[in-house]
């Protein structure tokens, strides 16, 4: 179970700092626990796993950096899926490649501005709280869906991918690699696909606050009401495919398959290249945008334990 009250992990080693972080979070309504280097917060993490909802991070600290704490968090099984925001006074392309490949959700500049601390954290406890409430649909979700041999969904709001996502998640071998990177694709396919909203007004909406409430205005639009996006699953063979066609006019997907320094320090736009590195063997898109495709290989013994409908 998860500690209803959101919870903040601050890391510095620096006491001015942590202040100064703890000064501009003071009216977020979150509960705020500091650490003065990596050991402290890693020994904070483990202890609790499930109490905290993002961490946010320095990376040069003594006794244990922050890199180090994000690898050993990456190899936790609970910790592994906590957002984690990195904070730097400078990093070149390659260190922020480097982040973003051991699994960083979101880079801060120092010194920051309270707007950005507040947006970026905002983002990243939304996609927190997002998880943990496909997490729950997971537990309460029986595992019969091993047995789907293939399968047609349709949706149209966010709540319906997200349950979506946590039914599905359960036709795989392992639904808590998955469900994160079924959650964005449908996701996607609502929000920039069936809603057309793009990457630019997306940040802006993060950024005021105001992400909800357009969505839901879109949804009750008549150039939106009636769009469905379509989600197909097929087991064949040794492989699990996954279809996700939207009725959008499609974007730009070339430069979201590969994690991009550009984009750290954006509050949001590293789904589609973590769910193809983390949850799918492959991942490709095709036409303008509006359909992905996604492919999961099932080990031999899957089939010799029944798990595979041939």
């Amino acid at each position: 179970m998860t500690d209803s009250l959101i919870t903040v992990l601050l890391v510095d080693d620096n006491a001015a700092n942590l202040e100064i972080l703890q000064d501009n979070l003071a009216d977020s309504g979150y509960a705020l626990v500091s650490a003065c280097d990596g050991v402290e917060a890693l020994e904070k993490l483990t202890c609790e796993p499930h109490r905290y909802h993002a961490v946010l991070l320095d990376l040069m600290m003594p006794r244990m950096t922050g890199m180090e704490v994000l690898q050993h968090m990456k190899a936790h099984p609970v910790l592994m899926h906590v957002p984690v925001i990195i904070q730097t006074a400078a990093a070149s392309p390659t260190d922020v490649t480097e982040g973003l490949a051991a699994g960083a959700h979101y880079y801060l500049t120092k010194p920051f501005e309270k707007a950005d601390l507040l947006a970026i954290l905002t983002t990243a406890i939304r996609d927190r709280t997002a998880y943990l409430s496909v997490q729950e649909e997971l537990e309460s979700t029986a595992g019969t869906l091993q047995l789907l041999h293939n399968g047609t969904f349709g949706f149209r709001t966010l709540e319906e991918a997200r349950r979506l996502a946590a039914l599905l998640a359960h036709a795989y071998p392992d639904p808590s690699r998955v469900v994160t990177g079924l959650l964005e694709l449908l996701l996607n396919a609502v929000e920039h696909g069936n809603l057309g909203i793009t990457y630019d007004e997306k940040s802006h909406l993060l950024d005021q606050g105001q992400l909800d409430e357009e969505i839901a205005r879109r949804l009750q639009e008549p150039a939106y009401a009636d769009r469905c996006a379509v989600a197909t699953f097929i087991r064949h063979g040794h492989d699990l495919h996954l279809s996700v066609i939207d009725e959008g006019a499609g974007f730009d997907w070339r430069p979201f398959l590969h994690l991009d320094p550009q984009r750290a320090f954006d509050t949001h736009g590293r789904g589609i290249a973590t769910a193809k590195m983390v949850s799918f063997d492959s991942l490709e898109y095709h036409g303008t945008g509006n359909h992905v495709e996604t492919v999961v290989h099932l080990h031999p013994q899957a089939t010799a334990n029944g798990d595979l409908a041939v």
